[in-house]
């Protein structure tokens, strides 16, 4: 049965090739990026291969996280899988729009913003995919809050993937089983996207390594029964995330402060 999918950062990477094993495998995927350009030669490779519709948001700027998640509202009454995918470990500008570290908005604050506004169009049966890494650091408030920044790139990066795996762990417990599956995964460690290029000057591993396991949570019997949970694809199994992100006070703490930080939203 075929399924709608929205990917985030679906213009190259991990993304891309996510969404490509996707509309091959006959599904109508929703496929946001933040450039024109990049969306339009997406879609022109993808439509030759199946379903697909373009949507445009910069995350990095919260009220463009709204507008993405109404236009979203406004062409579909349902959606089967929302997979977070964008994120950022180095830019030229580390603070965004609203003040707030870029690392924190774009890994952390857009993907649970949309996936609030997106919840009228999920059900039980539908999942939230968000990606988490291998990197995870305890979450320093005042920087997350934008009270302060950073200037440690990687530490900053931890912290906002710790901080969306933990999220995860919140939401699903929020929602519980009447509500949509909520899995955050690690896709593998130093794989070849551009962000692990620029920020460690590797080449990396194969992206399919990536792109492989999300197609399976996306769609996988074997995460049917997941929320909650942290997939770790570097040992190819549900695993232990950071300690923190087990705990379900700091958790649902954590969902609090973030319900707060986006009221303006």
């Amino acid at each position: 049965m075929s399924k709608t999918i929205l990917i985030t950062g679906a213009t190259d990477g991990i993304g891309f090739e996510t969404a490509k094993k996707l509309v091959k495998l006959g599904h109508t995927v929703l496929l946001h990026g933040r450039s024109s350009e990049k969306l339009a030669a997406v879609e022109a490779e993808l439509s030759s291969l199946g379903k697909v519709e373009t949507y445009k948001a910069d995350l990095s700027d919260l009220e463009a996280v709204t507008q993405l998640s109404e236009a979203i509202e406004s062409s579909h009454k349902s959606l089967d899988v929302l997979l977070n995918n964008a994120g950022v470990l180095n830019s030229p500008s580390p603070t965004a729009k609203n003040g707030f570290d870029i690392r924190f908005v774009v890994n952390t604050l857009a993907p649970y913003l949309l996936s609030k506004k997106l919840l009228p169009l999920l059900t039980a049966d539908s999942r939230t995919i968000n990606l988490s890494s291998a990197a995870q650091s305890p979450i320093d408030l005042a920087a997350l809050k934008g009270e302060k920044g950073s200037n440690d790139n990687m530490n900053a990066y931890a912290q906002s993937k710790l901080a969306i795996t933990m999220w995860s762990n919140g939401l699903a417990k929020v929602l519980g089983q009447s509500g949509a599956q909520v899995i955050s995964v690690n896709p593998g460690s130093l794989l070849a996207s551009k962000m692990v290029k620029e920020g460690f000057g590797v080449e990396g591993k194969d992206l399919n390594i990536g792109a492989d396991i999300l197609v399976r949570a996306a769609l996988s019997d074997e995460f049917a029964s997941a929320s909650g949970k942290y997939f770790d694809n570097d040992i190819a199994r549900f695993s232990d995330p950071h300690p923190d992100a087990l705990d379900s006070e700091k958790c649902l703490n954590l969902l609090k402060e973030l319900d707060s930080i986006l009221k303006p939203y």
